[in-house]
């Protein structure tokens, strides 16, 4: 047994395979041409040796007065030859097989299970390496396609391949035979030889992935990416947000004169890539996912079913739609809004002031009382932080921040200009000033009912009418909306 014994040292120590595997694959090899040549394998053995340099098979038989069986049964004459005369009749005894007595065939049988078994073993162990590297990125090169499906040389002997499908192609990229492609690992397949690693050029986890090796930033978790979508090939949107308010999260990913996002955009063969600010309020966030164009005024119109209003200069309106919609469509998966562009022009057109005005409708008619807010700690997505710094610097109250503001005078430390400018954008979203005609006049109407009092109409002017509900314009003498079918009564003041 000197060849087999070498064959198991170079399976162990060349060909990396554990012992365990080794010993299971040449006792099944073994036991195959053992049936092949008695026909039954219940009675064959397979021993090793404790330092795994030989291996033998044995036929356990039972010693018997008279055989009728000579595969599984032995004379007791025979047995006490073999085993000595301590032997008696129903003992069992192993009997040394010589494979090289066994037919020919029964050796062909033996060698194809060996090979069909290591087989096995080497996928297997492939396959739990490679489950653990899902979401990873390789390296491979254009072996050859099929049916615009790229099969990638990863090396290994061709024990593993890479199958980059259409389906996860980027659309504009082209390969020749011998690029090199970096993909990302979404699957992997047994094969006849080895396996078959499901590579993806378009998924999103791998421009995080090339983005999280150029972002040290990011690898140390200074940086968090907070959401991303793409269209691969043309554009990706990335919302990146950061725990220290000394660090930009933007900067750090754009790098310095833009280096570190224009290594990204070469992994992505020029794929165009928007890297912005995640923001927790929702108006800031589609107001920055709609980059690179400049918006100037996002309106929630419903927030239970995430609609906006996101207005732009004329000319900044097709850089917001993008290219067939490419733009506002990526914002909208994004932010999770549905978001409807127009120009200012086209905003003027509609009467956005209802949407106000149905909210405060429904607030009567729900009995509900409109709370009265005056402090900066009060604004919904205010940093309490800033507010409580701004208090301590005297400035507590809604009007002292907007005179301040207006005149430049804030100078509070650990106040930045950006988070200033937040807060007066939260309160001209938020907050409805009231001329004040009189001190009790004022107090008893709440800030939210009440916008500043407009200046009383020349008398030759007639007032105009509004239903609450939807905003077309009525008559006193009317007592449902024409267009909505409220009902409505008038009440002298």
């Amino acid at each position: 047994m000197s060849e087999m014994a070498e064959a198991i040292r170079a399976l162990i120590s060349e060909k990396g395979y554990s012992e365990d595997s080794v010993k299971q694959t040449i006792e099944k090899a073994l036991k195959a041409a053992y049936k092949r040549t008695y026909g039954d394998d219940e009675n064959a053995i397979v021993k090793f040796n404790d330092d795994m340099s030989d291996v033998s098979i044995y036929s356990r038989k039972v010693v018997v007065d008279g055989v009728y069986d000579p595969v599984k049964e032995i004379e007791l004459e025979d047995a006490r030859k073999l085993a000595g005369d301590e032997v008696e009749e129903g003992d069992e005894i192993d009997i040394l097989e010589d494979p090289k007595s066994f037919d020919r065939s029964a050796v062909t049988v033996g060698k194809q299970t060996a090979h069909q078994g290591l087989n096995e073993t080497y996928k297997t162990s492939l396959m739990n390496e490679y489950k653990d590297k899902i979401g990873e990125m390789i390296i491979g090169y254009h072996q050859r396609e099929r049916n615009g499906n790229i099969f990638v040389d990863l090396g290994n002997a061709g024990r593993i391949e890479g199958f980059l499908p259409t389906k996860f192609q980027s659309k504009l990229e082209v390969y020749e035979k011998g690029d090199r492609i970096k993909a990302l690992i979404v699957d992997v397949k047994p094969t006849n030889t080895g396996i078959q690693l499901v590579l993806s050029r378009s998924d999103t986890k791998l421009v995080s992935s090339i983005l999280e090796k150029e972002v040290p930033e990011i690898a140390d978790g200074t940086v968090e990416i907070n959401r991303i979508v793409r269209d691969a090939g043309y554009r990706t949107k990335i919302a990146v947000s950061s725990a220290r308010e000394e660090v930009d999260p933007v900067g750090a990913c754009v790098g310095l004169r833009g280096v570190r996002i224009q290594n990204v955009i070469r992994e992505l063969m020029n794929e165009k890539i928007d890297v912005l600010k995640w923001d927790a309020d929702p108006a800031v966030f589609i107001k920055n996912a709609l980059s690179p164009a400049q918006v100037e005024r996002v309106i929630i119109t419903d927030a239970d079913k995430k609609q906006a209003l996101a207005i732009v200069e004329d000319s900044q309106f097709s850089l917001a739609i993008g290219r067939q919609g490419q733009n506002v469509r990526l914002a909208n998966r994004l932010c999770d809004w549905n978001i409807d562009v127009k120009t200012i022009e086209q905003a003027e057109e509609l009467d956005l002031s209802s949407f106000n005005t149905v909210q405060n409708a429904r607030n009567l008619f729900n009995d509900e009382a409109v709370e009265e807010i005056s402090k900066i700690s009060e604004l919904p997505g205010v940093d309490p932080e800033v507010a409580e710094l701004l208090k301590a610097a005297g400035i507590e109250e809604f009007q002292d921040f907007v005179e301040a503001y207006d005149n430049g005078s804030i100078n509070v430390e650990g106040v930045s200009q950006e988070a200033l400018d937040k807060i007066n954008e939260l309160i001209n979203e938020n907050v409805e000033f009231v001329e004040e005609e009189g001190a009790e006049e004022s107090a008893e109407q709440p800030a939210e009912e009440t916008q500043s009092e407009e200046k009383e109409a020349p008398a030759e002017e007639e007032e105009e009418y509004f239903c609450p509900e939807c905003g077309a314009k009525i008559t006193l003498d009317m007592t449902h909306c024409p267009k909505c079918g409220i009902e409505f009564e008038f009440e002298e003041e």
